[in-house]
């Protein structure tokens, strides 16, 4: 049975509509962030009616979503969208639902390109958001997370949604640019749209055919397993890597660089190890570094934003568990590195599903 997000907006209004029309158990589940007050109560009440209408279970939930992000020291946006995914994953959990749809379509995919290549990003930032993956929660990244709406237009979605007489709520914020993602959408699209009329078409089949290339053979890709990320933020979100660690003798007559994605570190000197994810407080010093370095810090410098933090994998010293002294598949803390004295290693890489 799936699970829709609808939050009274047009598009997901049009989801929930075409997975109606096709005739499968689903539910709904509607955020009330609190945000907007009236305006949000009426969102909530749009989507509990039309849902009633047509005996469809529908579970909502108000945040607390301010108090929130202050108390994590992130956006509101980002916020908003950690509690709506971790909500999600647990009523999937709870309820037994087999995925989680959203309404994310092809001008949201278009936006996040430009942000992203604003912002600078890699490979899989320019390859756009998937028709299907996974949540990006830690707590449930293995719920599948699907985009139904993908490859239509806002102006598709708006079409379907006169054709079969939805209502829908507009949020006002919208219109403000005091977004970065508005301030695309409605500053620079229009621009975009006067060069080449198609061009949210255009930039999502050469998301496609980046995408293609890079899961081509002999591609350069980062190490991980094949869950999907969400990826509204600029830059490919961080996959949530699979960690395997071994333990084996080291007689100082191998070499110690190992193939992309994999850490050697001294096992003793490390002693037990536990896997875990940033915390505040967490630290590590680099190898050839000359001193520690506070994970936030280490996340800034090798431009990892702050949604990626949690889904970043670390191995951690259990005597201290905000000693970091690994960051796979990236670096290893300066003080498990291999010696002459080393007598035993642990081989740390990464391994699909």
């Amino acid at each position: 049975m799936l699970l829709v997000a609808v939050s009274g907006g047009v598009d997901s209004m049009c989801l929930a509509e075409k997975v109606r029309l096709e005739g499968g158990p689903f539910a709904i589940a509607h955020c009330n962030f609190g945000l907007r007050g009236a305006e949000s109560d009426a969102d909530e009440a749009l989507v509990r009616a039309w849902a009633s209408a047509r005996g469809i279970p529908v579970h909502v939930k108000q945040f607390e979503t301010l108090a929130f992000a202050a108390e994590q020291g992130i956006s509101v946006e980002m916020a908003a969208r950690r509690l709506r995914y971790h909500w999600f994953g647990q009523l999937c959990s709870e309820f037994g639902y087999s995925a989680v749809a959203v309404a994310h379509n092809a001008n949201d995919n278009a936006e996040t390109l430009i942000l992203n290549l604003l912002r600078g990003t890699g490979l899989r930032g320019i390859t756009g958001m998937k028709a299907s993956g996974f949540l990006p929660d830690p707590d449930y990244a293995h719920i599948p997370l699907l985009r139904p709406l993908l490859g239509m237009t806002r102006e598709d979605i708006e079409a379907f949604a006169r054709e079969h007489g939805l209502t829908w709520r507009e949020d006002n914020s919208n219109a403000s640019n005091d977004f970065k993602r508005n301030k695309i959408r409605n500053l620079v699209f229009p621009v975009f749209r006067e060069i080449n009329p198609s061009f949210v078409q255009t930039l999502n089949r050469d998301m496609e055919r980046f995408a293609e290339e890079l899961a081509s053979p002999g591609s350069k890709t980062t190490p991980g397993c094949t869950r999907d990320e969400e990826n509204e933020r600029p830059g490919s979100k961080i996959q949530p890597f699979c960690t395997r660690i071994e333990e084996e003798p080291w007689d100082g007559t191998l070499p110690v660089k190992q193939p992309e994605g994999m850490l050697i570190l001294d096992a003793d000197k490390a002693g037990a190890v536990v896997e875990g994810r940033w915390e505040s407080g967490d630290w590590i010093k680099p190898l050839g570094a000359p001193g520690r370095k506070k994970m936030q810090d280490w996340f800034t410098d090798h431009h990892i934003p702050a949604d990626e933090k949690p889904f970043v994998p670390l191995l951690k010293s259990a005597a201290d568990p905000q000693h970091v002294l690994a960051v796979v598949p990236f670096c290893i803390d300066h003080s498990v590195r291999v010696t002459k004295s080393t007598r035993r290693i642990l081989r740390i890489s990464v391994k699909n599903d």
